[in-house]
């Protein structure tokens, strides 16, 4: 039940979001949704219309590489975004006078909504399907080849909507991917960092007492000096991170430091609240 009430959220503000400030604005999108788009702007057929047809058509295709789940779901996703858009066409948008705002706002309704549905195991269907017949057949990296068919179509957009509503569909694009890994990851990110020093032992210590965390410990050998050395790796909330490192510079201002993003964190993470 959950997951289908974040796939009705998450379509409703990608309709909203492709029909009051996308279409409105000449800015087009990846996937088919992008294809619809740019047969919407060149051909004025109606996004709802063409959606299902080219979903269809792909899905014919590669339905035999996608797990069935993912593929009653896509489909449910598919005929509720093409009724939401048939909705929300209706209601007349203005283009907005700054189309730089049209595109970021486009983006961050996308994210959100992409960020649900996802979140329930689903897609709008579109390049994921063809990306994953090649990687059935010829071996290629599903992820790679996802990216190259949307540039693919971005692209497409050149000689239909302009190289200028082009770039601001990629603004689009980049807006709402950071805000779906965002939603994806969560409002409390967490950071993970390497740590080498002759003193991470006191470094330890004092992130046990100061910052009611805790470090893992694991061996590595330079190979410049050929010496033994002590590796930390510690996971961390993010907006603790400037408070870590400070900890760490007072013990040793040459330690050498790495930060990595982390996309999920789960099972033995050990942080309270900071000491006094």
């Amino acid at each position: 039940m959950k997951n289908t009430i974040y796939i009705i959220i998450g379509t409703l503000l990608f309709a909203i979001a492709v029909t009051q400030l996308a279409m409105p604005n000449s800015i087009a999108e990846g996937g088919i949704v992008g294809i619809a788009l740019l047969i919407y702007y060149g051909m004025d057929i109606s996004p709802s219309i063409s959606t299902p047809i080219i979903f269809v058509l792909l899905l014919s295709i590669g339905i035999r590489y996608l797990p069935r789940h993912m593929v009653y779901k896509t489909i449910f996703n598919v005929v509720l975004f093409s009724v939401f858009i048939s909705i929300f066409e209706g209601m007349y948008a203005q283009p907005i006078e700054d189309t730089l705002l049209a595109a970021i706002f486009a983006g961050l309704i996308t994210g959100v909504g992409f960020g649900f549905i996802y979140q329930a195991g689903s897609s709008v269907g579109g390049t994921s399907i063809v990306a994953r017949v090649f990687n059935q057949q010829l071996g290629w990296d599903l992820t790679g080849t996802t990216l190259v068919l949307d540039a693919i179509i971005v692209i497409a957009g050149i000689f239909i909507i302009g190289p200028v509503y082009t770039m601001y569909t990629l603004i689009t694009l980049y807006v709402g991917k950071v805000v779906t890994d965002f939603v994806l990851g969560g409002f409390d990110s967490k950071k993970a960092l390497n740590v080498v020093s002759p003193y991470s032992e006191e470094i330890s210590q004092r992130i046990t007492s100061e910052l009611a965390s805790s470090a893992t410990v694991f061996y590595g050998r330079g190979e410049y000096m050929k010496e033994r050395r002590r590796v930390l790796y510690i996971v961390i909330h993010s907006h603790r991170l400037l408070r870590l490192k400070r900890v760490i510079k007072e013990v040793d201002p040459d330690a050498f430091i790495v930060v990595h993003n982390v996309k999920d964190v789960s099972g033995g993470f050990i942080s309270g609240p900071t000491l006094k």
